[in-house]
Parts: C-alpha cells; sequence; structure tokens
C-alpha cells in the first residue's frame, strides 16, 4: 500500500498521544527519507519508491511495538550531533546536553587561554557527554569509562564519527583505580533511578533501554554517586570540579553526602522543567 502522513500518524496514535505520534512520524520521515514539512505538506510521502515504502512498514512495526524512535534510526540528536544508538546504551536526553552546557559555559569562563583541561566522563554510555565536550572545549583532554562492551564499542563509534579524541576505556566506577590529581573536572550521569520508580516509567524505556544503566536499589540510591565522590576526591587536582545529573527526589541526601566528604560550594542546577537536576561541586 502507498502511506501518507495522515495515516501513519493516525496509525501510531493507537499507542501514542496524537501530538507524540505526529512528532515520531515527522522526524522519521525527515531523517530516514529526507522529507522535509513542506515535502510532507505536498504528498511526497505518497511517492517512495516500492523499498521505501517496504521499510516504512518494518519501522512502523517496531514503533507500534513502543520501541523508541532514536533505536528505530539508529541515531540520537545531542548537543547539535547526531550520535549512533542502539539497545544496549541509553538514548541520550535533552537534560544531560543541559549539564554538558553548564560545562561548557564554566571551562570557558574561568581557564586561562589555550590552557588544558582533563576531563574524565563517568559512565560514558554512547559517548554523548565525553565526545560533546571534547568537541566543544578547545584543548581539552577526554577520557571516558563504561562497564558495558557495547557501550565501549558505540561510544568509540561515535568519537570516530565526530572526530573528538576521546580515550575510551573500561573500568568500574564502583571500582575505580588509585589515581592521584589525574584531571581537573568529572563528570558522571550514572544510574539513578530507583527500582520503586518503575511502576511510573514509560514502556518503551522499561522495555527497550538498558537496566543497567539506569536503575539503582531503592535501599541505596546514591551508590554510585559516593563511588566516584570518593574516587575524585584523590582523582582530581585541586580546585578540581565534580559535575553529576541526579535524582530529583534525592537532593538533599546528595547535598549532604558531597558536604560530608569534604567538598564545597555545592551548587544545584534546575533543567528546562525547573527540576533540580544538576549539582556542582570543588575540592
Amino acid at each position: 500500500m502507498k502511506f501518507t502522513y495522515d495515516y501513519l500518524w493516525r496509525t501510531l496514535a493507537r499507542v501514542y498521544d496524537v501530538g507524540e505520534a505526529k512528532s515520531i512520524v515527522k522526524l522519521l520521515l525527515e531523517k530516514r527519507f529526507v522529507l522535509s514539512q513542506t515535502d510532507v505538506c505536498c504528498g511526497k510521502v505518497e511517492l517512495l519508491r516500492e523499498e521505501g515504502d517496504a521499510e516504512l512498514d518494518k519501522m512502523m512495526i517496531r514503533l507500534m511495538a513502543h520501541e523508541p524512535i532514536q533505536y528505530v534510526l539508529g541515531e540520537a540528536e545531542f548537543c547539535g550531533n547526531d550520535f549512533f544508538v542502539q539497545q544496549g546504551v541509553l538514548i541520550p536526553r535533552p537534560e544531560t546536553a543541559e549539564l554538558v552546557n553548564y560545562i561548557i559555559e564554566d571551562v570557558n569562563g574561568c581557564r586561562e587561554p589555550d590552557g588544558c583541561v582533563d576531563i574524565l566522563d563517568v559512565g560514558t554510555g554512547s559517548g554523548c557527554i565525553a565526545v560533546s565536550l571534547s568537541l566543544a572545549i578547545q584543548g581539552s583532554k577526554v577520557s571516558a569509562w563504561d562497564l558495558s562492551d557495547v557501550a565501549i564499542d558505540i561510544s568509540r563509534k561515535n568519537a570516530k564519527r565526530l572526530g573528538a579524541d576521546v580515550d575510551i576505556c573500561s573500568v568500574d566506577a564502583l571500582h575505580s583505580p588509585c589515581d592521584i590529581e589525574k584531571w581537573d573536572i568529572i563528570v558522571s550521569n550514572p544510574p539513578y533511578i530507583c527500582d520503586k520508580e518503575r511502576a511510573e516509567m514509560a514502556g518503551n524505556v522499561l522495555d527497550y533501554e538498558p537496566e543497567m544503566a539506569l536503575f539503582v536499589h531503592d535501599d541505596d540510591p546514591l551508590m554510585f554517586y559516593r563511588a566516584i565522590a570518593q574516587y575524585a576526591k584523590k582523582a582530581l587536582r585541586s580546585d578540581g570540579g565534580l559535575y553529576f545529573e541526579i535524582n530529583p527526589i534525592y537532593v538533599d541526601e546528595m547535598v549532604m553526602m558531597l558536604s560530608e566528604k569534604g567538598y564545597k560550594d555545592v551548587v544545584l542546577m534546575e533543567d528546562d522543567f525547573g527540576k533540580k537536576r544538576f549539582v556542582k561541586c570543588r575540592l
């Protein structure tokens, strides 16, 4: 059959709300079939060749099964670049891009011109944070850790694809090496969603995105933050900065933990939705 834009979004509206269904179809047509909004309005969806129709049909089947559009396309936009993604790595979120921008602003606002900045991204996933910082901060030397073989492979592909010089290796954040004054900045968006929050989450997240990148046990929601903060006490250079994306429901516990470990200038930052989503501090 020949598809139309109306047929596609109305079909998806059986499993998504109307606005989201329309947005998903527009993104699919733009990214995979290079059809602009004007093309869609002029009915060019109906002019796709037979092989295009067959591919579109397969993609719609995946979308109707709640598979995220980013996995269906094989890419996700982040900080102005398209990152390769697949099941096994967390899909980059716009909120995380806000954290990247905070770091870029802080670095560019305080360092000496042409100064070198050593940055570590812990739990890099797709490499979106590490690659984006490497591309945006001139003179930076960026390293990234992850424990997942899939994540390491994909983040390396993204670094190569986007021309970023990032050293990516397998390290367990809960068993970090004994580094001394090695980094100027350590950043992490570790797993922070508690098991008790599963009931509130969308099926396309629960069914497709990697649990090890999302969840922590209810009885120790700060386990990764505590381990990274402990490592950073020795691994950060004097006046070095530690940046986290956090779970807003544990803001008070996070601030207390960092203060107890001797960090100063602990600052909470809100995301675009007004939630306290990020924290930064220094030694």
